[in-house]
């Protein structure tokens, strides 16, 4: 992996709300491509997403359109 994409950056790409990908994807574990990332003054993180967890996103935004 070289890159991840933050929640801000998913939800601008699919046309959704932040928030909408936040509730998508509670629970998803790194195996599912999503990874916590950490600041040195940043104690909570920031969810961001692999290729595979964009594509994890995906199939969880198209139902919710519908």
């Amino acid at each position: 992996m070289h890159h991840v994409y933050t929640v801000e950056r998913v939800a601008r790409d699919l046309g959704v709300s932040e928030a909408l990908i936040q509730d998508l994807t509670l629970g998803l574990e790194p195996e599912d491509g999503v990874i916590w990332v950490y600041g040195a003054t940043d104690d909570d993180g920031i969810l961001a997403f692999t290729d595979e967890g964009i594509e994890e996103v995906k199939l969880r935004v198209s139902p919710s359109k519908a």
